[in-house]
């Protein structure tokens, strides 16, 4: 009888282990030479304002030739011009990027949203009426040797020079389509649609049920937990700070996608290092450097694709118009009163750079080779660029993503490079001369990312009660107390996570306050 038993117990224990293994994706590894994509997402600035004046080195870039200009009053042929210059350094204030501010820029005023081509001729009138001078720093692009880094990555590997963001709006919205192809509806900061946490599907999910990895490395809080279900118990370990990146790439143990999220609170010791105005552009271009140095030497080199771009131009001036004309919704999905937005624009191009053993050194992109006649190059472009190096069986997650230009192709030698460079110029000096200023007020984006770090204390899709809300001191958290904030709270909710899934909570349900 106690034979009989212990034989009982012994097949229930195979049965459920057996149901556990089928459950759990079977892990493999891509057909084709990349086996590693790297993703660094960096903050608001245009092509022509970081990269326009590359095109002196390589005339084959669509940059700036220095006879561009804007007029002080949209529209005017006889009103005075400012001309575009070579001196761009440190900026403070942060120009306006929002959606009716860019539609200013773009077009000139909302008034002329309508015109078949966007007219670029908004960027000094919109700048002044932020703050008197303004202007002059938006149309203001780096000399090539100020921001060496991106020059020397342009250089030895491919450039985008029609690489657009996604919307003609700010930050988040463009994150957004980085990771799922559409925002959902969102076109600027809200709330309430932020504390419940973003409903769409990311290319992650797709990478994961596939049987591949995901990873994401944060120094400060991982953006990419607005989605709600980044948030899951089973998703946990695979959010690891910045130092686990850079171990995992010298053991060979990257992911086969990888999330690399800067410093975007400037603080004392630990400046910003996401591009953001009124952050120092040499703090990118060290993170830059550094990240690509740490692939460069990894074991996993010759398996890598890193692509560096930039969520949205942040207000600064370029000068070619955004698509506005067979750009599908990604979902149907239109934005809030009172403009109602389709998603049917693209927002102005953005720095992009694709590094790889695979490219062919100099490799300039300009439009996409389809999939559609007026396909371009834009945020969806990562997701549908994944999908076909890494076979995904999947669907497109959106029309946007089914749209966008694929970059699979510039994969195209037949053996890897040996000539790539193992270092990168360091940025010659400080384009700030002052210390992080600590006791300034939040920008628009930390702003949510504050929201982030709230909803990771509570249920999910839980909203400020009344009660909560006159008791809310985060409101007015500067920019090191917030910092101070989110850490706190990205460090409980990681242990709480790592807790309930030891303890056998359900993996697919989301990590509890």
């Amino acid at each position: 009888m106690p034979v009989a038993m212990d034989t009982k117990k012994s097949l229930v224990l195979l049965h459920v282990l057996l149901l556990a293994w089928s459950a759990a994706p079977v892990r493999s590894a891509p057909m084709g030479p990349i086996k590693t994509i790297v993703l660094l997402v960096m903050e608001n600035r245009s092509f022509d304002h970081f990269m326009g004046l590359m095109k002196k080195i390589n005339p084959e870039i669509d940059g700036l030739t220095g006879t561009e200009d804007n007029p002080i009053t949209p529209g005017d042929p006889k009103a005075p011009r400012i001309k575009v210059s070579d001196m761009a350094e440190f900026v403070d204030p942060d120009p306006g990027h929002e959606f009716e501010q860019i539609a200013e820029q773009i077009y000139g005023s909302m008034e002329r949203v309508n015109l078949t081509t966007a007219t670029m001729d908004g960027f000094v009138a919109q700048a002044e009426s932020v703050m008197p001078g303004l202007s002059k720093r938006v149309m203001s692009a780096f000399r090539p040797e100020v921001v060496p880094v991106t020059t020397a990555l342009a250089m030895n590997f491919a450039v985008f020079d029609r690489w657009f963001s996604s919307v003609p709006s700010s930050t988040q919205p463009n994150r957004l389509f980085v990771h799922s192809t559409t925002s959902n509806g969102l076109l600027s900061n809200n709330e309430v649609i932020l504390l419940k946490g973003m409903p769409q599907r990311t290319i992650y999910e797709d990478v994961d049920d596939a049987g591949l990895s995901f990873g994401v490395y944060y120094q400060q809080i991982p953006a990419t937990l607005f989605f709600r279900n980044m948030r899951k118990l089973k998703y946990v370990k695979n959010f690891n700070t910045y130092d686990r990146f850079k171990s995992d790439a010298k053991s060979g143990k990257l992911p086969n996608l990888v999330v690399v999220e800067q410093r975007y609170f400037d603080v004392a010791g630990t400046p910003a290092n996401d591009d953001h105005p009124t952050h120092d552009i040499s703090q990118g271009q060290k993170l830059i450097k550094e990240v690509y140095e740490t692939l460069r030497v990894s074991p996993q080199w010759n398996q890598i694709l890193f692509l560096i771009t930039y969520d949205e131009h942040g207000g600064f001036y370029d000068h070619v118009p955004p698509p506005a004309h067979g750009v599908p919704s990604p979902d149907g999905v239109k934005g809030p009163a009172p403009h109602y937005f389709n998603f049917n624009r693209l927002g102005v191009r953005v720095p992009t750079i694709a590094v790889s053993p695979w490219i062919e050194k100099g490799t300039v992109e300009h439009r996409p080779q389809g999939p559609t006649l007026t396909s371009e190059y834009e945020h969806s472009s990562i997701a549908a660029t994944v999908r076909t190096l890494f076979s995904l069986p999947q669907p497109h997650l959106t029309a946007r993503e089914a749209w966008a230009g694929n970059f699979a192709h510039i994969i195209s030698r037949t053996t890897p490079r040996t000539d790539t460079p193992v270092t990168l110029p360091s940025p010659p000096w400080s384009l700030r001369h002052s210390h992080a200023n600590e006791s300034r007020a939040l920008s628009l984006f930390q702003e949510e990312l504050l929201l982030l770090a709230k909803s990771l204390r509570r249920k999910l899709g839980m909203g400020d009660t009344a009660n909560e809300k006159s008791q809310d001191q985060t409101s007015a958290l500067n920019i090191g107390e917030a910092n101070f904030y989110i850490q706190d709270a990205v460090s409980s909710f990681m242990r709480r996570g790592k807790a309930q899934l030891q303890a056998g909570l359900d993996p697919n349900s989301q990590v509890h306050p």
